[in-house]
């Protein structure tokens, strides 16, 4: 057997201002052919898993380009074509395969591309009509008529925070081993469940239905089922949560299982809805518990989301209101981090940070601050994987500490403040630049968890998103989107 691995990402928010070009692959992570030769990581973790597992059977396994960016907006169209030729190219040159896997996002668009995932899966048929193709997906992707025609597998991470990338690698490649080999015969099909909203997984309703998902899995004929939460705010004809059933050859029992599964979460949809309190009424709360740290979650602002990650809305308000014993970060602001390192630890002045990328971002903060740490090559872990932070910096004002860096991601752990000597234990109020993945790390030392309701480019209004390509036949924006 030959196994063909590649990997291509990025989650394209439509309203973000900034384009997702050379540079933000670059800075995220591009590997030509040899990304199981460097040091694994978030992005890279799938290739690892599949080539071992491979290996081990003695198959013949060839790498091709592995790149991916953080979140933002379209990106460009001639970035997007040269990586798809390269991967292409690479499966050309090897004579085709019985097994390609791909890792994924789901909801990347290029200009002039809606469907980046599908145009490269489509590409990829043409040249190996008879392989298992298999795309690995972040659960906020857009399931795609062309994805599911085209690829034999499509498996999303299960959880959100998404913790569980190397076991749904794993799936991936017992499924492809499987149907290669012909002990099954994958068929797929998807369920419209007519829904837009932020449906973390740890606990409460979406605990159960994630739980009885994967208790339904290996039985009667049901090889994998997933859900597609989709991404906000991605304008694009898909976007909702889609349901995903892949059965063993019968494409009936596929699309009853997907509708049940759809179904199952639309019965759901009023205990998954979150009501986040405003910047005020959540310092407030803060202020009111009776120990920290009370970790805020700036969820506007989110890096993974396509946010610039340079907001400054809720720690103006901080400063404003005078609370003291706070630390926030990460600020994206490679000015700043460069002036700080510059001037050295220990050194006291003025500061401009954040509101750099347009309104969305705030106004720039004018500080004076002392800066009390700097640091090099810096990573903050999401679940097992490690993910870059870069230089960082920790300046302090006024009894705040933040923590600013030069690679733009969203807060994953406590690393990311620690790492720098931040006691997260000594500070009542943590404020952190995500949505929901910050979760993983954050619940075991927060005595309370509060997402904030804060503007940003990923304001969580899902009723009110300004889409042009999707009707408004969803819920929250309609009582009965099925009527």
């Amino acid at each position: 057997m030959k196994l063909f691995i590649a990997g291509l990402s990025t989650e394209t928010n439509s309203f973000s201002p900034l384009p997702t070009g050379m540079l933000s692959f670059a800075e995220g992570s591009i590997h030509h052919g040899d990304a199981t030769q460097d040091v694994q990581h978030y992005w890279t973790g799938p290739l690892f898993i599949w080539r071992e597992r491979a290996e081990a059977l003695e198959w013949e396994v060839v790498e091709s380009l592995s790149a991916h960016a953080q979140p933002a907006g379209l990106t460009v169209k001639s970035v997007y074509e040269g990586f798809r030729d390269e991967i292409v190219a690479d499966l050309k040159a090897t004579g085709g395969a019985d097994v390609i896997l791909l890792a994924l996002h789901g909801a990347m668009m290029a200009d002039g591309y809606d469907d980046c995932e599908g145009d490269l899966i489509a590409h990829l048929r043409a040249i190996a009509p008879d392989a298992v193709i298999g795309g690995l997906l972040d659960p906020h992707c857009f399931l795609t008529e062309q994805m599911i025609d085209k690829a034999d597998l499509l498996i999303a991470f299960k959880e959100y925070p998404h913790v569980d990338v190397p076991e749904r690698a794993e799936d991936m490649f017992r499924l492809a081993r499987d149907a290669a080999e012909g002990r099954i015969k994958p068929v797929m099909a998807d369920y419209d469940c007519r829904m837009i909203l932020a449906m973390p997984t740890p606990q409460g309703a979406m605990r159960g239905y994630v739980d009885d998902m994967m208790a339904r899995e290996g039985k009667d004929g049901v090889l994998s089922l997933s859900l597609a939460h989709s991404f906000p705010w991605g304008d694009h004809p898909r976007v909702g949560a889609r349901a995903l059933a892949i059965c063993d050859g019968d494409a009936e029992q596929a699309q009853a299982e997907a509708q049940r599964l759809g179904k199952a979460l639309f019965a759901l949809r009023h205990d998954l809805w979150i009501d986040n309190p405003e910047i005020d009424a959540a310092l407030d709360m803060a202020l009111a518990e009776p120990s920290g740290p009370v970790v805020l979650g700036d969820v506007s602002d989110n890096a993974g989301g396509g946010a610039p990650a340079d907001a400054t809305f809720l720690l103006r308000r901080i400063l404003e209101r005078g609370i003291t014993s706070v630390a926030t970060g990460l600020f994206y602001d490679p000015g700043a981090v460069r002036i700080c390192r510059e001037a050295g630890e220990g050194a006291t002045l003025p500061l401009r940070i954040g509101g750099k990328h347009g309104p969305m971002s705030g106004d720039p903060l004018d500080l004076t601050v002392t800066v009390r740490k700097c640091a090099s090559d810096l990573i903050q872990h999401f679940g097992k994987l490690p993910a870059p932070v870069g230089n960082a910096v920790w300046v302090e004002c006024n009894g705040v500490d933040i923590v600013l860096n030069d690679i733009r991601g969203q807060t994953f752990h406590p690393e990311a403040f620690t790492q720098l000597g931040i006691d997260l234990s000594q500070r009542k109020i943590v404020c952190v630049k995500s949505s929901n993945h910050y979760k993983a790390g954050f619940d075991p030392i927060a005595t309370r968890v509060i997402p904030v309701a804060t503007p940003g480019a990923i304001t969580p209004d899902y009723a009110n998103i300004p889409y042009t390509r999707r009707g408004r036949d969803y819920w929250p924006a309609q009582v009965d989107p099925f009527a």
